[in-house]
């Protein structure tokens, strides 16, 4: 097992920044085959580490017990940041993913002759330098790491203090699978420790081209309202599941049970149910059954607590809140207007699933919904960017410019015009001497 690893040497963030733009330009160099060579020695180096990487593991949970003991902490953060064994495999796994993807680097979106000898290619290139600011969950540093990798751009990484050890290890093999490639290219990815680093990072518009927040409703907004770098994120995950009249009762079940209980503290978990009130009195109760079986905490409006008495009554804060818990609101609504009413007025845009057999009432509620993502018959826990088959993502947009969703590595990729050509000016066009073509190849 290596030696736990020092903190890195104090440097100011401008530098920092500074080395690993440099550095992704030479990452932006290299080939597509060189680039999916380094992700595939960092996949087997995370693997060969699984040891390292669960010790420091271990020892940012044992650090962070305390607080979620004491209630400082939500149990949510800490079962973001516990990883295991088959954690680290499938780090490594979606590391490889990645690699199996085409290479987003040097496509020709288009290309127009403008005139003679003049040619102009639309052609897909990287972004520059991305900073990821985030909290416990370990997996973003190799996640992350790949996709940054695969699209030849800058990274700067700022986790949060409670998953410290982890994250400088996972760190630790990009930089040394990156520097045994190529010395100039071991800064291309770096780490930030402190809190006070961020609002540096918000203001280093000319050297940082996205900022992706990853965390509360409250910090994502933090940093939306503090930068001119674009960001990329969503504020929260507030995610319904509407049960209509014509849902499969038994087969919804299942998708609910999921979609709460399978892995409560992700975005994508849902937070509200709402069922039509047709099927309300026989489906609910044994929902919440279902429900209360895993352990799941449920509030409810006034006709599903009548329907349900045992279960506590839903304030006007529920309804806007992303639990990221064992914890549902569930709500009787009248029709597919109202469910969809509802979700207009309380959804996050982030992911929203109907339950029916009905193919018009589908097809209606995934149409005029607004979501990034909007679901038929299906689990909200889909909405992951390797479930996609983006190999990983660099978190979820709700944004509707740019990229939506899952953010793979297509959401990292920029384009710019090139055009070639043999010595031309413009005043013949301008004097009309000479007319444009604008012939498309």
């Amino acid at each position: 097992m290596h030696k736990p690893l020092a903190a890195p040497p104090s440097e100011t963030v401008q530098a920092q920044v500074a080395k690993t733009r440099r550095a992704a330009r030479a990452l932006a160099r290299l080939s597509g085959d060189d680039r999916n060579r380094l992700l595939l020695a960092a996949a087997d180096e995370i693997e060969a580490r699984s040891a390292d990487i669960l010790a420091a593991n271990q020892r940012d949970c044992d650090a962070l017990a305390p607080q979620v003991a004491s209630g400082k902490v939500a149990q949510a953060m800490a079962k973001r940041l516990k990883t295991s064994a088959a954690g680290v495999r499938e780090m490594a796994a979606h590391v490889r993913d990645v690699a199996k993807l085409a290479d987003p680097l040097a496509q020709v979106f288009s290309t127009t002759e403008l005139d003679d000898g003049l040619i102009l290619e639309k052609v897909s290139c990287p972004l520059g330098v991305i900073a990821v600011i985030f909290e416990s969950r370990p997996d973003v540093v190799p996640q992350v790491g790949s996709l940054a990798i695969k699209t030849g751009n800058g990274l700067v990484l700022k986790g949060g203090t409670e998953a410290r050890q982890t994250n400088r290890v996972l760190h630790a093999i990009w930089r040394e699978v990156l520097a045994r490639h190529a010395a100039a290219l071991a800064d291309a990815i770096c780490l930030l420790e402190e809190r006070a680093e961020i609002m540096q990072v918000l203001g280093m518009e000319r050297d940082i081209d996205l900022v992706v927040p990853r965390g509360s409703t409250e910090f994502v907004n933090f940093v939306f309202q503090n930068s001119c770098i674009p960001v990329l994120g969503h504020g929260s995950g507030i995610c319904h599941i509407y049960v209509d009249a014509s849902a499969d009762l038994e087969k919804s079940k299942p998708i609910i049970v999921d979609a709460k209980a399978q892995y409560p503290a992700a975005c994508n978990s849902v937070e509200k149910v709402l069922i039509h009130e047709a099927v309300a009195d026989r489906f609910l109760p044994e929902l919440a059954a279902a429900l209360q079986q895993a352990g799941v905490e449920i509030r409810g409006c006034e006709r599903s607590r009548r329907i349900v008495p045992g279960i506590s009554a839903a304030t006007e804060e529920d309804w806007q809140t992303e639990y990221c818990d064992l914890k549902l609101t569930v709500r009787v609504v009248r029709d597919l207007d109202e469910a969809i009413d509802h979700i207009e007025r309380y959804g996050s845009r982030h992911t929203e699933s109907i339950l029916t057999e009905d193919t018009s009432a589908a097809e209606r509620f995934l149409d005029e919904v607004d979501a990034a993502s909007v679901f038929h018959n299906a689990s909200t826990r889909f909405a992951d960017g390797y479930r996609y088959g983006f190999g990983a993502e660099v978190g979820i947009s709700t944004s509707k410019l740019h990229a939506r969703g899952p953010v793979g590595m297509e959401g990292l990729i920029s384009y710019k015009y090139k055009l070639r050509g043999s010595g031309q000016t413009v005043s013949p066009y301008a004097e009309g001497k000479r007319t444009f073509k604008h012939k498309k190849r």
